[in-house]
């Protein structure tokens, strides 16, 4: 259960050309994902919630210190990345760091992660769709909108067709996926950069006072609503005041899930060890800056305490007439979502294609197209099964499920780099993790952290969803795993 598998053995298996990837990416290629992934409903929804409830114009700190919590595991990213060029993320890294089970967990992990959030933002593009097509008087039935705006049968058209589409491409390849990506990605930049220097000219100082809000404790949660360290350690968490900042990036930080998901084109990446930290730490530092830039202008437009939960910054700039930039908006966030959708996707598919080629899922899926040289049984069938779940399915309560899955991944990854560095100190590395091991340390305890302050229903379906993973991997994958078969 705790044999690992090689760095060297790793990099073997991704020249057999039945199962090789074609290198095409460059580190360009690489920011521009990241950016694509990170940049969604986040700018454009979060900003107003935690200004509102939690941080008042504060939000601003507590970007730049989710951030921060990024940017730790990003750096332990870069050097697992740029070491063991493989595709998989974070569960090639846990196999050649910490063992078979540690990498069937997480892997089992980031595929909950990224199909569950793959369907989500479907279906919240969908709604963005919907909402520019009543702005010019058009309307789709209300059995095609899906079961959260129909009444009893719903489904959902636009997420499905959206989620297929995208599936299409990502067969086709990744240098087409990467070129469809920089088009949209170039366009949701423009939007929110157009947006941050419009609202400039509508900033008033005394919004920002007082910029740190007076602390006021949060009523207290019960039963599954509470964070689990709330039930654990009888903290009772605070909004506004300095404690509210730390409380506000717990929330803030779903608007940079995603950055990871660079770390799963490793193979696909013309020169791993040079350019994935490169990817990986600019499209960090380019969406820290942005969000930063946004909510300082959101909270200096209107007051905190005024502004909208649901659209913040479209609200902000009807509420100062001017309407224009409402609908501007509302079509950044649409465009926007549509690379988030598609980069989750490509990140779900590479680290099934991984499970499978080490034989941990059925080798069938771990064959690559002649052509295209893309794993393409994985993303025709994750394709259509997510394409259902979002055409069927309500699922905005799972989605921190994504949240607690990406925080796990951080833990994994860093403790990944903590043993390594002792079991292979003398492994050539393109790129190093700083301060070790202090810097893994303190982003294991942030990204902790960070979970326990998530509801404990969270945890019961984390829970629930890791004990099936490790059913499967007792009846299937242990006995059908390559390496375990090379041992015998």
């Amino acid at each position: 259960m705790f044999r690992t598998k090689s760095v060297e053995q790793s990099i073997r298996d991704t020249e057999e050309p039945e199962h090789a990837l074609k290198k095409s990416l460059s580190a360009l290629d690489l920011t521009v994902f990241g950016v694509g992934v990170i940049i969604g409903t986040g700018i454009f929804v979060l900003t107003g919630q935690v200004a509102k409830e939690t941080a008042g114009p504060a939000t601003a700190i507590a970007f730049a210190v989710a951030g921060v919590v990024c940017a730790l595991a990003a750096l332990c990213y870069a050097e697992f990345a740029s070491t063991v060029p493989v595709a998989g993320s974070a569960y090639t890294f846990a196999y050649a760091a910490l063992g078979e089970l540690v990498a069937w967990i997480i892997g089992w992990d980031l595929v909950l992660e990224f199909a569950l959030g793959t369907a989500v933002v479907a279906v919240g593009w969908s709604g963005y769709v919907r909402s520019l097509m009543d702005n010019v008087d058009w309307s789709m039935p209300e059995v095609l909108s899906g079961p959260d705006v129909a009444e009893g049968f719903g489904f959902d058209i636009l997420a499905f067709a959206l989620v297929l589409v995208l599936t299409v491409i990502l067969v086709v390849g990744m240098k087409l996926s990467a070129r469809v990506t920089s088009v949209v990605v170039a366009i949701k930049v423009a939007v929110v950069l157009m947006v941050i220097i419009a609202g400039l000219f509508f900033i008033k100082a005394e919004n920002y006072k007082p910029f740190i809000p007076p602390a006021e404790t949060q009523p207290a949660g019960s039963g599954w609503d509470a964070p689990l360290v709330q039930l654990m350690f009888g903290y009772e968490p605070t909004n506004f005041g300095i404690m509210g900042i730390f409380t506000a990036a717990s929330i803030v930080f779903f608007a940079f899930i995603g950055f990871d998901v660079v770390a799963t084109a490793a193979e696909e990446t013309k020169l791993p060890q040079r350019d994935m930290p490169r990817g990986i730490l600019g499209s960090l530092i380019i969406c820290t800056v942005l969000y930063v830039a946004v909510s300082l202008v959101v909270t200096g437009m209107q007051n905190y305490s005024e502004l909208s939960v649901s659209a913040p910054l479209a609200d902000a700039f009807k509420a100062t007439g001017h309407p224009f930039y409402a609908g501007l908006i509302s079509f950044g966030a649409a465009v926007g979502l549509t690379t988030v959708c598609m980069i989750l996707l490509l990140g779900q598919t590479r680290v099934f294609f991984a499970m499978s080629r080490d034989g941990l899922l059925p080798r069938f899926f771990s064959k690559t197209h002649p052509r295209f040289r893309t794993p393409y049984r994985p993303t025709i069938l994750l394709g259509v099964l997510i394409a259902i779940i979002a055409g069927f399915t309500s699922i905005e309560e799972l989605a921190t499920l994504v949240n607690i899955g990406t925080l796990f991944a951080f833990v994994v990854v860093a403790l990944g780099v903590l043993v390594l560095r002792r079991t292979q100190p003398d492994l050539p590395r393109a790129f190093r993790t700083p301060w070790v091991p202090l810097l893994p340390i303190v982003s294991v305890a942030a990204s902790v952290w960070l979970m326990l302050n998530l509801p404990v229903e969270t945890w019961v379906r984390f829970g629930a969803w890791m004990v099936l993973g490790v059913v499967i991997y007792f009846v299937y994958g242990r006995s059908h795993s390559l390496l375990g078969k090379k041992g015998r």
